[in-house]
Protein backbone atom coordinates (compact mmCIF):
# COMPACT_ATOMS: atom_id res chain seq x y z
CA UNK A 1 0.00 0.00 0.00
CA UNK A 2 1.66 3.32 -1.63
CA UNK A 3 1.29 6.01 1.76
CA UNK A 4 0.38 9.49 1.06
CA UNK A 5 3.39 12.59 0.43
CA UNK A 6 1.04 13.98 3.35
CA UNK A 7 1.74 11.00 5.56
CA UNK A 8 5.03 10.94 5.15
CA UNK A 9 5.56 14.52 6.45
CA UNK A 10 3.08 13.90 9.56
CA UNK A 11 5.47 10.70 10.11
CA UNK A 12 8.86 12.52 9.56
CA UNK A 13 7.93 15.22 11.88
CA UNK A 14 6.29 13.35 14.57
CA UNK A 15 9.91 10.83 14.47
CA UNK A 16 11.71 13.90 14.63
CA UNK A 17 10.14 15.92 17.07
CA UNK A 18 10.12 12.35 19.49
CA UNK A 19 13.83 12.53 18.98
CA UNK A 20 14.20 15.94 20.26
CA UNK A 21 12.33 15.78 22.98
CA UNK A 22 14.20 12.71 24.09
CA UNK A 23 17.75 14.27 23.90
CA UNK A 24 16.39 17.34 25.78
CA UNK A 25 15.69 14.86 28.54
CA UNK A 26 12.06 14.77 28.72
CA UNK A 27 10.80 11.70 30.74
CA UNK A 28 9.38 8.51 29.00
CA UNK A 29 5.54 9.26 30.91
CA UNK A 30 5.67 13.20 29.72
CA UNK A 31 7.28 12.37 26.07
CA UNK A 32 4.77 9.66 25.27
CA UNK A 33 2.16 11.46 26.24
CA UNK A 34 3.19 14.66 24.39
CA UNK A 35 3.50 12.47 21.05
CA UNK A 36 0.58 11.40 21.49
CA UNK A 37 -1.57 14.95 21.70
CA UNK A 38 0.51 15.81 18.89
CA UNK A 39 -0.21 12.71 16.48
CA UNK A 40 -4.00 13.82 17.39
CA UNK A 41 -4.10 16.90 16.24
CA UNK A 42 -1.82 15.74 12.87
CA UNK A 43 -5.01 13.00 12.91
CA UNK A 44 -2.64 9.83 12.89
CA UNK A 45 -3.57 7.06 14.94
CA UNK A 46 0.03 6.73 16.96
CA UNK A 47 1.47 4.41 20.09
CA UNK A 48 4.87 4.63 21.08
CA UNK A 49 7.17 2.77 23.95
CA UNK A 50 9.76 5.27 24.81
CA UNK A 51 13.16 4.14 27.26
CA UNK A 52 15.87 6.34 27.96
CA UNK A 53 17.86 3.74 24.69
CA UNK A 54 15.39 3.13 22.61
CA UNK A 55 12.08 4.50 20.94
CA UNK A 56 9.67 2.82 19.29
CA UNK A 57 6.96 4.45 17.19
CA UNK A 58 3.95 3.05 15.70
CA UNK A 59 2.13 4.95 13.24
CA UNK A 60 -0.53 4.55 10.67
CA UNK A 61 -2.86 7.34 9.26
CA UNK A 62 -5.97 5.31 10.24
CA UNK A 63 -6.91 2.59 11.78
CA UNK A 64 -7.82 0.79 8.28
CA UNK A 65 -4.31 1.80 7.16
CA UNK A 66 -1.10 -0.28 7.08
CA UNK A 67 0.99 1.03 10.42
CA UNK A 68 4.40 2.11 10.00
CA UNK A 69 7.14 0.95 12.42
CA UNK A 70 10.33 3.34 13.50
CA UNK A 71 12.49 1.85 15.79
CA UNK A 72 15.80 3.78 17.06
CA UNK A 73 18.65 3.06 19.20
CA UNK A 74 19.38 6.76 21.25
CA UNK A 75 22.29 7.35 24.16
CA UNK A 76 20.09 9.12 27.21
CA UNK A 77 19.17 12.38 27.12
CA UNK A 78 20.54 15.23 28.94
CA UNK A 79 19.21 18.45 30.10
CA UNK A 80 18.21 21.31 27.93
CA UNK A 81 15.46 23.19 29.33
CA UNK A 82 15.87 26.09 26.75
CA UNK A 83 15.29 23.68 23.90
CA UNK A 84 12.67 21.76 25.61
CA UNK A 85 10.87 25.46 25.52
CA UNK A 86 11.79 26.24 22.43
CA UNK A 87 10.24 22.94 20.87
CA UNK A 88 6.70 22.98 23.20
CA UNK A 89 6.67 26.62 21.21
CA UNK A 90 7.43 24.87 17.75
CA UNK A 91 3.98 22.66 18.32
CA UNK A 92 2.14 25.07 19.63
CA UNK A 93 2.75 27.20 16.49
CA UNK A 94 2.02 24.39 14.35
CA UNK A 95 -1.21 23.92 16.12
CA UNK A 96 -2.49 27.02 15.37
CA UNK A 97 -1.56 26.94 11.74
CA UNK A 98 1.60 29.77 12.29
CA UNK A 99 3.96 27.14 11.03
CA UNK A 100 3.69 24.38 8.24
CA UNK A 101 5.33 20.71 8.47
CA UNK A 102 8.15 21.36 6.50
CA UNK A 103 9.08 24.94 8.58
CA UNK A 104 8.51 22.82 12.08
CA UNK A 105 10.78 20.22 10.48
CA UNK A 106 13.69 22.96 9.95
CA UNK A 107 13.06 24.49 13.31
CA UNK A 108 13.52 21.79 15.26
CA UNK A 109 16.98 21.21 13.56
CA UNK A 110 17.87 25.05 14.29
CA UNK A 111 16.77 23.62 17.97
CA UNK A 112 19.09 21.05 17.93
CA UNK A 113 21.98 23.15 17.15
CA UNK A 114 21.49 26.23 18.71
CA UNK A 115 24.21 26.48 21.16
CA UNK A 116 24.20 27.35 24.90
CA UNK A 117 23.13 31.00 25.52
CA UNK A 118 25.61 31.56 28.54
CA UNK A 119 29.12 29.98 26.93
CA UNK A 120 31.88 28.61 28.42
CA UNK A 121 33.00 31.26 30.65
CA UNK A 122 29.89 31.34 32.47
CA UNK A 123 29.54 27.64 32.41
CA UNK A 124 32.87 27.23 34.00
CA UNK A 125 31.74 29.68 36.74
CA UNK A 126 28.54 27.65 37.22
CA UNK A 127 29.97 24.48 37.60
CA UNK A 128 32.52 25.93 40.42
CA UNK A 129 29.98 27.96 41.92
CA UNK A 130 27.39 24.67 42.32
CA UNK A 131 30.26 22.54 44.07
CA UNK A 132 31.26 25.59 46.57
CA UNK A 133 27.10 25.93 47.10
CA UNK A 134 26.50 22.42 47.82
CA UNK A 135 29.29 22.52 50.25
CA UNK A 136 27.45 25.46 51.77
CA UNK A 137 24.56 23.56 51.83
CA UNK A 138 25.35 21.02 53.98
CA UNK A 139 27.41 23.31 56.76
CA UNK A 140 30.58 22.50 56.64
CA UNK A 141 33.30 25.14 56.92
CA UNK A 142 34.57 28.00 54.71
CA UNK A 143 37.56 25.97 54.18
CA UNK A 144 35.55 23.27 52.19
CA UNK A 145 33.23 25.79 50.06
CA UNK A 146 36.70 27.27 49.29
CA UNK A 147 38.36 24.27 47.89
CA UNK A 148 35.22 22.71 46.80
CA UNK A 149 34.78 25.66 44.18
CA UNK A 150 38.27 25.09 42.71
CA UNK A 151 37.98 21.38 41.98
CA UNK A 152 34.44 21.65 40.60
CA UNK A 153 36.36 24.08 38.14
CA UNK A 154 38.78 21.24 37.86
CA UNK A 155 35.79 18.95 36.59
CA UNK A 156 34.69 21.15 34.08
CA UNK A 157 37.70 20.71 32.29
CA UNK A 158 37.37 17.40 32.43
CA UNK A 159 33.75 17.93 30.99
CA UNK A 160 35.30 20.30 28.21
CA UNK A 161 38.14 17.10 27.51
CA UNK A 162 35.01 14.39 26.93
CA UNK A 163 33.57 16.83 24.44
CA UNK A 164 36.77 16.32 22.70
CA UNK A 165 37.29 12.50 23.26
CA UNK A 166 35.33 9.62 22.78
CA UNK A 167 37.38 7.69 25.64
CA UNK A 168 37.65 10.21 28.30
CA UNK A 169 33.91 10.73 27.61
CA UNK A 170 33.16 6.70 28.62
CA UNK A 171 35.46 7.27 31.81
CA UNK A 172 34.47 10.88 32.28
CA UNK A 173 32.74 10.62 36.22
CA UNK A 174 35.36 7.73 37.52
CA UNK A 175 38.16 9.60 35.80
CA UNK A 176 37.00 13.04 37.49
CA UNK A 177 36.51 11.36 41.15
CA UNK A 178 40.09 10.07 40.69
CA UNK A 179 41.68 13.38 39.97
CA UNK A 180 39.47 15.34 42.44
CA UNK A 181 40.22 13.20 45.54
CA UNK A 182 43.64 12.68 44.64
CA UNK A 183 43.89 16.86 44.59
CA UNK A 184 41.39 16.65 47.67
CA UNK A 185 44.41 14.40 49.62
CA UNK A 186 46.87 16.65 48.52
CA UNK A 187 45.06 19.80 50.01
CA UNK A 188 44.96 18.17 53.09
CA UNK A 189 48.54 18.78 53.34
CA UNK A 190 48.03 22.60 52.60
CA UNK A 191 44.64 23.13 54.65
CA UNK A 192 43.77 20.23 57.21
CA UNK A 193 40.71 21.71 58.09
CA UNK A 194 38.89 20.33 55.00
CA UNK A 195 36.54 17.39 55.22
CA UNK A 196 38.01 15.55 52.49
CA UNK A 197 35.43 12.75 51.63
CA UNK A 198 32.90 15.84 51.51
CA UNK A 199 34.49 17.98 49.69
CA UNK A 200 35.12 15.18 47.07
CA UNK A 201 31.33 14.51 47.02
CA UNK A 202 31.07 18.57 46.43
CA UNK A 203 33.56 18.64 43.36
CA UNK A 204 31.66 15.68 41.82
CA UNK A 205 28.07 16.93 42.54
CA UNK A 206 27.02 17.79 39.19
CA UNK A 207 27.42 14.10 38.51
CA UNK A 208 25.08 12.92 41.06
CA UNK A 209 22.31 11.09 39.61
CA UNK A 210 19.90 12.11 42.41
CA UNK A 211 17.59 14.16 39.93
CA UNK A 212 17.90 10.33 37.27
CA UNK A 213 16.67 8.68 40.23
CA UNK A 214 14.13 10.54 41.10
CA UNK A 215 12.74 10.53 37.50
CA UNK A 216 12.50 7.02 37.58
CA UNK A 217 10.97 6.95 40.55
CA UNK A 218 8.53 9.34 38.72
CA UNK A 219 8.35 7.29 35.67
CA UNK A 220 7.23 3.86 37.90
CA UNK A 221 4.99 5.62 39.92
CA UNK A 222 3.36 6.06 36.46
CA UNK A 223 3.54 2.30 35.19
CA UNK A 224 6.49 3.12 32.87
CA UNK A 225 8.27 0.37 34.34
CA UNK A 226 10.82 -0.52 31.21
CA UNK A 227 11.63 2.99 31.16
CA UNK A 228 11.71 3.82 35.28
CA UNK A 229 14.00 0.95 35.85
CA UNK A 230 16.31 1.21 33.37
CA UNK A 231 17.00 5.21 34.46
CA UNK A 232 17.49 3.55 37.95
CA UNK A 233 19.68 1.26 37.00
CA UNK A 234 21.74 3.25 35.24
CA UNK A 235 22.02 6.00 37.95
CA UNK A 236 23.14 3.27 40.43
CA UNK A 237 25.87 2.79 37.88
CA UNK A 238 26.53 6.11 38.09
CA UNK A 239 26.67 6.16 41.70
CA UNK A 240 28.64 3.03 41.84
CA UNK A 241 31.82 4.67 38.85
CA UNK A 242 31.78 7.50 40.98
CA UNK A 243 32.41 6.27 44.59
CA UNK A 244 34.99 3.77 43.03
CA UNK A 245 36.68 6.39 41.32
CA UNK A 246 36.71 8.35 44.95
CA UNK A 247 38.27 5.56 46.65
CA UNK A 248 40.73 4.52 44.32
CA UNK A 249 41.81 8.42 44.28
CA UNK A 250 41.94 8.64 48.11
CA UNK A 251 44.16 5.50 48.03
CA UNK A 252 46.31 6.57 45.42
CA UNK A 253 46.46 10.06 46.79
CA UNK A 254 47.52 8.57 50.10
CA UNK A 255 50.27 6.37 48.77
CA UNK A 256 51.92 9.20 46.79
CA UNK A 257 51.88 12.08 49.27
CA UNK A 258 49.48 11.04 52.45
CA UNK A 259 46.85 12.57 54.15
CA UNK A 260 46.80 15.37 56.85
CA UNK A 261 44.92 14.49 59.79
CA UNK A 262 41.59 16.27 60.16
CA UNK A 263 41.65 19.61 62.42
CA UNK A 264 37.69 20.56 62.55
CA UNK A 265 37.04 24.09 61.23
CA UNK A 266 34.33 26.74 62.41
CA UNK A 267 31.50 25.67 60.37
CA UNK A 268 29.35 28.11 58.47
CA UNK A 269 26.49 29.76 60.01
CA UNK A 270 22.80 29.03 59.53
CA UNK A 271 21.91 32.03 56.94
CA UNK A 272 24.39 30.78 54.52
CA UNK A 273 21.70 28.56 53.39
CA UNK A 274 19.78 30.90 51.69
CA UNK A 275 22.93 32.05 49.54
CA UNK A 276 23.48 28.44 48.87
CA UNK A 277 20.68 28.04 47.22
CA UNK A 278 20.46 31.53 45.48
CA UNK A 279 24.25 30.09 44.07
CA UNK A 280 23.00 26.69 43.32
CA UNK A 281 19.94 28.05 41.51
CA UNK A 282 21.50 30.36 39.28
CA UNK A 283 24.19 28.05 38.19
CA UNK A 284 21.88 25.34 37.44
CA UNK A 285 20.28 27.86 35.65
CA UNK A 286 23.32 28.46 32.69
CA UNK A 287 24.09 24.03 33.62
CA UNK A 288 20.44 23.01 31.88
CA UNK A 289 20.45 25.93 29.52
CA UNK A 290 17.48 27.72 30.79
CA UNK A 291 16.22 30.46 28.25
CA UNK A 292 17.11 34.42 30.25
CA UNK A 293 13.64 35.26 29.94
CA UNK A 294 13.03 31.89 32.14
CA UNK A 295 16.17 32.25 34.37
CA UNK A 296 14.25 34.72 37.07
CA UNK A 297 11.06 31.90 37.46
CA UNK A 298 13.67 29.20 37.97
CA UNK A 299 15.88 30.54 40.64
CA UNK A 300 12.33 31.61 42.44
CA UNK A 301 11.39 28.12 42.14
CA UNK A 302 15.18 27.07 44.15
CA UNK A 303 13.37 28.92 46.86
CA UNK A 304 10.30 27.87 46.87
CA UNK A 305 11.42 24.13 46.71
CA UNK A 306 13.58 24.64 49.67
CA UNK A 307 11.67 27.37 51.76
CA UNK A 308 8.34 24.91 51.45
CA UNK A 309 10.62 22.02 52.90
CA UNK A 310 12.35 23.79 55.82
CA UNK A 311 8.87 24.67 56.60
CA UNK A 312 7.37 21.02 56.11
CA UNK A 313 10.11 19.71 58.20
CA UNK A 314 9.27 21.85 61.55
CA UNK A 315 5.84 19.88 61.49
CA UNK A 316 6.88 16.81 59.87
CA UNK A 317 10.10 16.15 60.06
CA UNK A 318 13.12 16.50 57.98
CA UNK A 319 12.13 13.47 55.34
CA UNK A 320 8.58 14.08 55.18
CA UNK A 321 9.25 17.97 54.96
CA UNK A 322 10.61 17.22 51.36
CA UNK A 323 6.74 16.03 50.32
CA UNK A 324 5.65 19.69 51.62
CA UNK A 325 8.47 21.04 49.10
CA UNK A 326 7.63 18.76 46.25
CA UNK A 327 3.87 19.76 46.77
CA UNK A 328 4.36 23.56 46.65
CA UNK A 329 7.19 23.22 44.41
CA UNK A 330 4.66 21.38 41.50
CA UNK A 331 2.31 24.14 41.94
CA UNK A 332 4.35 26.80 41.65
CA UNK A 333 5.58 25.33 38.36
CA UNK A 334 1.66 24.11 37.54
CA UNK A 335 0.73 28.41 38.05
CA UNK A 336 4.22 28.88 35.93
CA UNK A 337 2.50 27.19 32.81
CA UNK A 338 -0.70 28.06 33.23
CA UNK A 339 0.73 31.58 33.27
CA UNK A 340 3.00 31.47 30.97
CA UNK A 341 2.11 28.83 28.46
CA UNK A 342 5.33 26.74 28.76
CA UNK A 343 5.86 23.45 30.34
CA UNK A 344 6.33 22.88 34.03
CA UNK A 345 9.15 20.97 33.81
CA UNK A 346 11.09 24.15 32.64
CA UNK A 347 11.14 25.35 36.55
CA UNK A 348 9.84 22.39 38.14
CA UNK A 349 13.20 20.43 37.42
CA UNK A 350 15.53 23.54 38.63
CA UNK A 351 13.45 23.47 42.39
CA UNK A 352 13.70 19.55 42.19
CA UNK A 353 17.36 19.30 42.41
CA UNK A 354 17.58 21.54 45.35
CA UNK A 355 15.36 18.62 47.17
CA UNK A 356 16.80 15.60 45.58
CA UNK A 357 18.96 13.97 48.34
CA UNK A 358 21.26 12.39 45.66
CA UNK A 359 24.36 13.50 47.82
CA UNK A 360 22.60 11.15 50.74
CA UNK A 361 22.64 8.03 48.56
CA UNK A 362 26.51 8.41 47.86
CA UNK A 363 27.29 9.18 51.67
CA UNK A 364 24.96 6.08 52.86
CA UNK A 365 27.11 4.35 49.75
CA UNK A 366 30.32 5.35 51.93
CA UNK A 367 28.78 4.57 55.21
CA UNK A 368 27.52 0.93 53.57
CA UNK A 369 30.99 0.39 52.42
CA UNK A 370 33.51 1.88 54.17
CA UNK A 371 31.86 2.01 58.10
CA UNK A 372 32.67 5.38 57.83
CA UNK A 373 30.40 8.78 58.62
CA UNK A 374 30.73 11.86 56.54
CA UNK A 375 27.84 13.92 57.95
CA UNK A 376 26.25 13.60 61.31
CA UNK A 377 22.92 11.42 60.12
CA UNK A 378 21.60 8.75 62.02
CA UNK A 379 19.30 6.57 59.61
CA UNK A 380 20.97 7.74 56.13
CA UNK A 381 19.43 4.89 54.57
CA UNK A 382 16.11 4.73 55.43
CA UNK A 383 15.30 9.04 55.78
CA UNK A 384 17.18 8.67 52.00
CA UNK A 385 14.19 6.18 50.67
CA UNK A 386 11.69 8.59 52.33
CA UNK A 387 12.73 11.83 51.16
CA UNK A 388 12.61 10.16 47.45
CA UNK A 389 8.83 8.51 48.20
CA UNK A 390 8.02 11.99 49.49
CA UNK A 391 9.13 13.83 46.12
CA UNK A 392 7.41 11.90 44.02
CA UNK A 393 3.90 11.73 46.00
CA UNK A 394 4.49 15.71 46.62
CA UNK A 395 4.61 16.22 42.62
CA UNK A 396 1.87 13.84 41.80
CA UNK A 397 -0.49 15.40 44.79
CA UNK A 398 0.44 19.28 43.19
CA UNK A 399 -0.79 17.88 39.49
CA UNK A 400 -3.80 16.21 41.45
CA UNK A 401 -4.47 20.08 43.12
CA UNK A 402 -3.68 22.12 40.16
CA UNK A 403 -3.39 20.19 36.63
CA UNK A 404 -0.57 21.62 34.51
CA UNK A 405 -2.60 22.68 30.86
CA UNK A 406 1.19 21.26 29.43
CA UNK A 407 2.20 17.48 28.83
CA UNK A 408 5.56 18.41 28.53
Amino acid sequence: MVQSADFIEKRRFLIRLGKALHKFGTPAYRLEAHLQNVAGFLEMQASFIITPTALTFVLSHDEDSQEYNHVVRVKPGELDLGALARTDELVDELSSGQRSLSEAISRLDEIAEKPSPYGTFLTFLAFGASSGAFAMLMHTSWNDVFWSTWLGFVVFGFVKWSERSRRVTEMLEPLSAIITAMLASAITLIDPGINMPLVILSSIIVFIPGLALTLGLSELAARHLISGTARIMDAIMSLFKLYFGAVLGMALGNLFWGTADFVRPEITPEWTSWLAVTILSASLVILFKSRKKDAPWGIISGYVAFGASIWGGLYLGGALGAFAGAFILGIYSNLFSRITQLPSSIVKILGLVVLVPGSKVYIGLNSLVSGQVMLNATDIGSQTFLIFMSLVAGLIFSNVALPSKKTL
